[in-house]
């Protein structure tokens, strides 16, 4: 260990961080220091010098993190590792390994811990080590501990609606929830495919485990299979250490692939593997690793266009689409409009303490729209109308829909040259509308415009001068 742990003075304890580390070395110096930078940074620590002395104390006491060297007799750090899981499987494992004995590292990942710190290594470096396995055991505890909450949230009862498409979507949740088959969630951008795949979850045996969702069009390809397999150390440039991927953080639960049909044929053939046997093998190593994952893909394209016009493998199609279950559009089930509204705005008034009501006249009005955004829009709609509205009575006047095109109307007619708006263009109208209406409340005040916004007052003054709004207030 190097540092200001060794031959200088310690630098001022930080934070009280929460955590019960137990740290086991049977070199009583290289213990008794790590122990001393740990309780520095403000961690309660506890000290064993063997394995047997440390199994008998996360017997006893409740132990956060096993911070343990390898080398070690007479039982050895990777016996140490099996046996302390078994007696507390929810306490997370840092193993520290000599300099060139990363092979055996690895294997200790494999078998269960969460990272491992190479010898000699600095005292940052290792408190960062602590820090994230302590931070990752938190994130583990949450969801058992709240596995009911979760359930309430994201299970059949958040999927707000009473229409007939969407009792027959939450039927068939209800009946292919219990069971591990593959899932191929399809809808438009906004529906709520992800709120979906949850309450698939959230009703499942697997409920007690993670629920991991990644984006594939939020994510470069390069960086990609990376993410779900996770990479060897050194396996491209940047790999300083080996890491964990998603199919490894969602081993037991279930992992959300959504915007599957973003991906390149070369990442499809990896995932198809996965899927097909039950393993992956991170980027770099030559092994492979059995993971039980539940997926559930979704995706907001025609899949059945892409496969046909070869962007989409056929055989990992069908590998996913074991069960398939659409979202609707909004604007195929309007007359849940009300109830989405109404459950929305019951969520703004309890973040900020008002009681704000939809009156008749704008539910009608919601009602005649066509939702091109689906029940995101609705929601960002209805937020924004009670973030803004002077009155405790949101009113048709509250809802700008202006340039949207109404449900069953036809469409609002092109220029006659045929052009449509740029998108940059709307936006920006949208922000200038939202501004306006902000100051028009608060037109003395910035501070209150932003907040009720939702931005900091420096990106409001800065969208402002770009939209040619005077900043002075």
């Amino acid at each position: 260990m190097t540092g200001p742990g060794l031959g200088s003075p310690l630098p001022p304890s930080g934070p009280a961080r929460r955590g019960h580390v137990l740290v086991v070395d049977d070199q009583r110096n290289m213990r008794a220091t790590t122990a001393l930078v740990l309780r520095a940074e403000g961690y309660q620590v506890s000290e064993a010098q063997d394995g047997n002395e440390a199994l008998g104390l996360l017997a006893g006491t409740p132990v956060d993190l096993l911070l343990t060297d390898l080398k070690m007799e007479p039982m050895d750090g990777l016996t140490l590792l099996k046996r302390a899981l078994e007696v507390s499987p929810q306490t997370q494992v840092v193993v520290m390994t000599a300099y060139g004995s990363v092979e055996s590292a690895v294997r200790a990942m494999r078998l269960g811990a969460y990272d491992y710190v190479a010898k000699p290594f600095k005292d940052g470096e290792l408190v960062h080590r602590v820090d994230q396995a302590l931070e990752r055991g938190k994130l583990l505890s949450a969801v058992q501990m709240f596995a009911g909450e979760f359930n309430a949230r994201h299970g059949l009862t958040a999927l707000v609606g009473r229409s007939a498409n969407m009792r027959e979507l939450t039927g068939l949740i209800a009946r292919v929830a219990p069971t591990d088959a593959t899932v191929l969630i399809q809808g438009e951008s906004g529906t709520g495919k992800e709120l979906v795949a949850r309450a698939l979850h959230a009703q499942s045996l697997r409920k007690a485990r993670p629920f991991v969702p990644v984006n594939c069009a939020a994510i470069t390809e390069s960086l990609l299979e990376s993410e779900l397999f996770g990479h060897a150390k050194g396996a491209f440039t940047g790999a300083t250490r080996a890491r964990r991927g998603l199919f490894e953080e969602a081993d037991g639960g279930t992992l959300f692939v959504d915007e599957v049909t973003e991906t390149s044929a070369a990442f499809q053939s990896r995932l198809l593997r996965a899927l097909q046997e039950g393993e992956i093998r991170r980027v770099g190593e030559s092994s492979s690793l059995k993971v039980d994952v539940r997926t559930v893909a979704a995706t907001n394209r025609d899949i059945h266009r892409e496969v046909e016009e070869r962007r989409f493998r056929q055989d990992l199609f069908y590998r996913l689409n074991v069960v398939t279950l659409r979202v609707p559009p909004l604007r195929e089930r309007l007359e849940d409009v009300p109830l989405l509204a109404e459950h929305f705005l019951q969520r703004a008034n309890a973040r900020s303490a008002r009681k704000k009501r939809l009156t008749e006249a704008a539910l009608a009005h919601l009602q005649r729209h066509a939702f091109p955004g689906n029940v995101r829009e609705l929601e960002n709609l209805v937020e924004q109308a009670a973030a803004l509205s002077e009155g405790e009575e949101l009113l048709p006047e509250d809802f700008p829909l202006r340039g949207a095109e109404a449900a069953g109307s036809p469409p609002v007619p092109a220029s006659p040259l045929g052009e449509v708006p740029r998108l940059e263009e709307a936006v920006a109208e949208a922000e200038r509308q939202a501004i306006q209406q902000a100051r028009a409340r608060w037109p003395q005040d910035l501070g209150k415009v932003a907040d009720a916004l939702g931005i900091s007052p420096t990106t409001l003054w800065r969208k402002m001068r770009r939209l040619g709004l005077s900043t002075e207030g």
